[in-house]
This record gives structure tokens, C-alpha cells and sequence, in this order.
């Protein structure tokens, strides 16, 4: 629904279902811990105790339910009841689904239950049920016209429930919850719409213009290097993909630098516009929906700004490789050698593998001009990940068993949910053997773990050896839910380094050194750091 944004706000507010629809959701063992006292403000006169007491004690979760309280104005929803280890506890997917399936298509309430931990998770996964991105119009033919787009706020309180025992409580969230629970959100459609917006409306010339704007709000002044620079500066992978397109290539760099910094990470994007599979063209039937090959690059743009509009304490680089894989004359052809900025060459056997290697580019520019201690590259890399891992899940691979194990914790913490792919480069990078360059860009075997394979070459162009943390994020099933984006990767990563956070929420959210995730990985190799070696 194009024109909504979601707004937090602290307790609960009194309003008249008739006027203003509240839809209210939880898991069923916490809506029963909702008092009658403590709702009835956003139910009365429409809705008496009776009556929500009935409802919510008939509701039966499989997966959902929900019961219509007061002509479809006033709703109760559950959650499922179980979810697995591998999910998130917030049940933020579902979550989603509902919301999505009981709104009331204008101005309304949504009141979640459900504990403090999840409140991050449970308020994000209201904002993906409502995309901003459309090009509906109203009227018959000849006399269409461009669907109004309607200002609408959807409002969000929470409940919030602890332990076992107790009733449901009001939340009180301070300013700096409020904000950046709202940033999140913003952010999150912000993702979303550059996802869903077609090439011929998001070229890589727009997609730096968005980039610009969001730099704009931040106070900061972005790095562009752009088409025939990127040649001559040596960034081989990046160029070679995008030179055939009518919009050149560029690298779109945003650095927050803090003078509280204690060290240097690097959030680096795919952001393929649109992949035809170049000269190695993709069929009729694989290239639609190709716009969505921008999405690691839109997430880590929208990631950053709610990192830096909260307050992130180290330095941070957001790292943009924007690139449209197009057909021309001036087109990559398998077979040609490129010097990526690593200084590695690459022998192009499959020019539909292109995302690797503007990451490859990306992740090199970051530990050589950079000099960033924590580089995560995210990326709708590969087919194979939603084969691998499902339409819901991630697939993540790292340098770093302890930072592996926090983006599986940040997932279900954030609603974004991320599994380990194996991390095996002496069995998997012989994939890419070249008898004329460093190596190929696409594997032999495509049977020898695919997603875990893309990302080995992104690593490659760091070194196996490189002494900092790397971490790559194959988000390509999760980026999008039938032929909407998600947002996907927002939380996430706010998550992951919710440390470096002054928000208090995203604190609470973190995998941090706290709470035993983060360990020191010289401490746990015995004070040596070992690192994989691929000869």
C-alpha cells in the first residue's frame, strides 16, 4: 500500500475501533496475559469484556488465526504457538503475513504482544507488510490516471510480557527506542522500493542519485567513482560488468567516521540494477525479476542509515558496486581476462556470474584504501542459495567461527533469518582453477556447494590468509516474497552490530562480546590466529 509509514509510540493510546481500526497480535499464551483494563482503551465502546475474552480463547493457531472483534475494525490475530530452533522466536514472518491479511487499508493501529527481546524483530516485520513501490493507475482506458498515492500513518504500541507469569504491560519506550524503531522501518521501505523499482526507472545513475540523498541526510559526502575511472583506477570486475550499458558503473562509497571509533568495518553491496546474464544471456523464463539483483546493495544503504542516525560509534563504510550486466558491443565475453583491484586476474567463463565480481572489487577497495578491520559483503548472489537454505533463510559463510555464529544469532534475534553455508576453501576454491589466469570466475563443478563456492571467490580477492573478518551474506531467496522485496537485510545487519549502537534496542538485539557470542578469535585458536590456506 504506497503512501504508509509506521510510526512507534510509547503506552497505549485510547481510540474507537469505528474511527481508528486496531488490529491487535501476539502468541495465544500472551494475549491470554492481556487484561481486560489494559485493552479495553483501544476497543470500547465497539468491543465489550465479553466479547474479547471469547475471542481470544477461540483463536487456533495453524499457523494463524484471527477473529474479527467489530466488522473488521477491530481484530485479534495469533502467532504460531511453536516455532523451531532454526526460526526466530518473534515469529516475525508470520507476523508480516498477518498484519498484511487484516489491514484495513487506511489509517490504523497495530498493537503487538510480546516480549522485549522481540519488540525489535515484531516492529520491523509490521513495516514489510506495507510496500511503498507502484505504478497502478485508476480509471478505465483511455482516460487512466496514476493511482493517488494516500498519506497514512499505521500506528504501532506494544505489549510487552516477561517471564511466565504476569499480565501484559504497556510499553514505555524512550525517544531514542521510538527513533530508531522508526528509522528501521523507514529504512526498510526504503530497501523495499528500490528492489521493486524497474531498470528503466532505477538505473545505475538513480540508484547513486538515492545513494546522494540518503548521504544528504546524514551530513555526509559520498566517494563516486564512476564509468571510465573505474578503469583506469583498476577495478576490473566492477567495469567489466557494466561497460556495455547505456549507465555506467560506479562505486558509491558513504563513510561515517566517528571520532569514537575503535575500529573499521566495511558493508559492501551488490547492486546489479538488472543481470541479463550478458553475453551468457539468461532464457525467457529466468531473466524476469532480475531487477531484484540490487538488493544486497539497497540493504546495506538502508542499514546504514539507521546505523549512523543512531549513533554508531566506530567507523563505518558503506561500499556500493553498481553495475547494470547488459548486452552490447562493448560487452564482457567469456573467455576475456580482467585484473580485478585485488590484482588478481580472472578468466570470464560464465558472464552471468557477475555479481562476485563487482564484490570482489568492493571487498578489495575496503581492506587496500579503507583499511577496514570487519568487511561483510551481502549479495542476491546465487540461485543456488534458495535451493540450499529455503525462501527464508540466508545462507552466510566467514573467515571467523565466532562472527559465523553471531550472524546465525543476529538472524533470529532480527526477524532475518541466516544460516552457515560450510567454509571449506581447500575442497571448494580448486572449483575455480584457471590454466591461464589467478583463476575463473565460475565453478566446474556445480555440484560442489554453490553458495559456498560464490563466496569463496569474494574472499579470494581478499586473501585466505587476511588477518581481518570477513563475512558474506548470500541473501537472493529471502530478498524478496512472490514478487514483493523484503527489505531483507536492514535488521540484520543493525543487529549484528548493534554494539557499536547507542540505540538501546539494538543493543539488546546484538551477538555481542555481552553475551558471549563475539570471542576474541585469537582467544580461542589459543592466542594464535589461524587462517585457512588455499594453494
Amino acid at each position: 500500500m504506497a503512501g504508509v509509514t509506521v510510526h512507534f509510540h510509547s503506552g497505549l493510546s485510547t481510540s474507537d475501533p469505528a474511527s481508528s481500526p486496531v488490529l491487535v497480535v501476539g502468541q495465544p499464551r500472551h494475549l491470554a496475559r492481556v487484561a481486560w483494563q489494559t485493552i479495553a482503551c483501544k476497543l470500547q465502546p465497539r468491543v465489550a469484556k465479553e466479547l474479547w475474552t471469547a475471542g481470544v480463547s477461540s483463536l487456533n493457531p495453524a499457523p494463524t488465526d484471527s477473529v474479527s472483534l467489530y466488522m473488521n475494525l477491530a481484530t485479534v490475530a495469533a502467532l504460531p504457538v511453536k516455532v523451531s530452533r532454526h526460526n526466530t522466536t518473534s515469529r516475525a514472518h508470520f507476523l508480516t503475513k498477518v498484519v498484511r491479511s487484516c489491514s484495513s487499508g487506511g489509517p490504523e493501529t497495530v498493537v503487538i504482544v510480546c516480549t522485549r527481546q522481540d519488540m525489535y524483530a515484531s516492529g520491523c516485520a509490521v513495516a514489510k507488510a506495507f510496500s511503498l513501490y507502484t505504478r497502478k493507475t485508476t480509471g478505465e482506458a483511455l482516460s487512466a490516471q496514476p493511482r493517488p498515492v494516500r498519506a497514512t500513518e499505521v500506528r504501532v504500541e506494544f505489549l510487552l510480557v516477561s517471564g511466565d507469569e504476569g499480565l501484559a504491560e504497556p510499553a514505555v519506550l524512550t525517544t531514542a527506542d521510538i527513533k530508531c524503531l522508526d528509522t528501521s522501518c523507514a529504512a526498510l521501505q526504503l530497501t523495499a522500493r528500490l528492489v521493486d523499482a524497474p531498470c528503466n526507472e532505477l538505473n545505475t545513475t538513480v540508484f547513486t542519485q538515492e545513494a546522494e540523498a540518503v548521504a544528504r541526510e546524514l551530513g555526509i559526502t559520498p566517494t563516486i567513482i564512476r564509468g571510465e575511472e573505474l578503469r583506469e583506477r583498476g577495478f576490473g570486475g566492477l567495469y567489466g560488468v557494466g561497460k556495455a550499458a547505456e549507465h555506467p558503473p560506479a562505486l558509491v562509497v558513504l563513510s561515517h567516521t566517528p571520532a569514537t571509533s575503535k575500529r573499521a568495518i566495511a558493508w559492501v553491496g551488490k547492486g546489479i540494477v538488472y543481470d541479463t546474464g550478458g553475453l551468457s544471456i539468461k532464457g525467457k523464463t529466468a531473466m524476469p525479476g532480475m531487477k531484484r539483483d540490487c538488493g544486497g546493495a539497497a540493504a546495506v544503504l538502508g542499514a546504514f542509515s539507521v546505523a549512523v542516525a543512531n549513533g554508531f560509534s566506530d567507523t563505518l563504510h558503506c561500499i556500493l558496486c553498481l553495475a547494470e550486466n547488459s548486452v552490447g558491443p562493448t560487452a564482457t565475453r567469456p573467455d576475456d581476462i580482467h585484473t580485478l583491484y585485488s590484482g588478481k586476474t580472472v578468466e570470464i567463463n560464465n558472464t552471468d556470474a557477475e555479481g562476485r565480481l563487482v564484490l570482489a572489487d568492493g571487498v578489495a577497495y575496503a581492506a587496500k584504501d579503507l583499511k577496514c578491520d570487519v568487511v561483510l559483503d551481502m549479495a542476491t548472489l546465487t540461485g543456488a542459495q534458495g535451493i540450499s537454505h529455503g525462501r527464508y533463510h540466508a545462507a552466510h559463510l566467514s573467515n571467523s567461527a565466532s562472527w559465523e555464529d553471531a550472524v546465525t544469532r543476529a538472524g533470529r534475534s532480527s526477524g532475518e533469518l541466516s544460516f552457515p553455508s560450510v567454509y571449506c576453501p581447500e575442497l571448494q576454491f580448486p572449483e575455480f582453477t584457471s590454466a591461464v589466469a589467478d583463476f575463473k570466475n565460475s565453478v566446474a563443478d556445480r555440484n560442489n556447494g554453490q553458495p559456498s563456492c560464490a563466496g569463496l571467490f569474494i574472499n579470494a580477492n581478499l586473501g585466505f590468509d587476511w588477518a581481518g573478518v570477513w563475512m558474506h551474506v548470500d541473501m537472493a531467496a529471502p530478498s524478496a516474497v512472490g514478487e514483493r522485496a523484503t527489505g531483507y537485510g536492514v535488521c540484520l545487519l543493525n543487529s549484528l552490530f548493534g554494539s557499536a549502537s547507542r540505540a538501546a534496542i539494538l543493543q539488546e538485539t546484538s551477538p555481542s562480546l555481552d553475551n558471549g557470542s563475539l570471542l576474541d578469535e585469537a582467544e580461542q585458536q589459543g592466542g594464535r590466529t589461524k587462517k585457512a590456506r588455499t594453494e
